[in-house]
């Protein structure tokens, strides 16, 4: 007896728009059940390996370490550096989007809003991307966003962005990037040394961690001295409550 609500198949005279919707309806449902099974296995699971790593035609080095083994100072560092408002939004910051596609228009470089949030579902299971590559991918960021947000929590966001984010080249996750530069694990990053992560982390390719100078020196004491903010108004609470 065939089972009740089973979909069938498009028999071979249907119609092509038919088959078409059928085909991609259940590209939908695999998609939905792929995506929702992979955040809720990664909201206890240490994610392996992404996208960006594989890609990167360094190889990569990287170290997970839990969240309670990275210095605070680097996370009130990547929130003074990137996502001030990461314990207030709900993964979309929409002033910031809208100052950026005001620069945008300007022209000149394209610039993001992107959230740690948004950061951290494009680096699990996105590609960087550039061109229509880019725009096709924050689409799907969206939906990411969206189940990371529901499903993990901003603690365990903050714990998989600081493992997977790149840190310098060919380097993965704050722990791999202690030891690079510092010789240290992340458990004992001063607040100048985690600002200084911080700093390079939106051209880890290009800016330099150690022996800084110009804007990149510039921009890592001004997340220094933020810090101290994002402590002392308890703009990291929803980490650590």
């Amino acid at each position: 007896m065939r089972r009740l609500f089973k979909p069938s198949r498009p028999r071979s005279d249907s119609g092509m728009a038919y088959r078409l919707g059928w085909i991609l309806g259940r590209a939908i449902v695999w998609f939905l059940a792929i995506s929702v099974g992979l955040t809720v296995v990664y909201k206890r699971v240490p994610v392996p390996i992404t996208i960006t790593m594989i890609a990167d035609p360094n190889g990569f080095t990287k170290d997970w370490e839990p969240l309670s083994r990275i210095d605070r100072n680097m996370v009130a560092a990547v929130i003074a550096g990137e996502d001030a408002k990461f314990c207030s939004h709900n993964g979309f910051d929409a002033e910031a989007i809208e100052q950026a596609m005001e620069r945008n228009a300007k022209g000149g470089r394209l610039r993001g809003g992107s959230t740690i949030s948004q950061q951290t579902a494009k680096n699990v299971f996105l590609w960087q991307g550039t061109g229509w590559t880019r725009y096709a991918r924050k689409g799907l960021e969206v939906w990411f966003t969206f189940l990371i947000e529901h499903i993990w929590g901003k603690r365990r966001i903050m714990e998989v962005y600081l493992n997977v984010a790149e840190t310098g080249i060919g380097t993965y996750g704050v722990e791999a990037g202690a030891q690079r530069y510092y010789n240290k694990s992340a458990a004992r990053l001063s607040r100048v040394e985690a600002a200084r992560i911080a700093a390079a982390l939106p051209a880890p390719k290009r800016r330099a961690v150690t022996g800084a100078t110009g804007f990149t020196r510039r921009h890592g004491n001004a997340i220094a001295a933020r810090s101290s903010v994002v402590r002392n108004e308890a703009l990291d609470a929803c980490v650590y409550e």
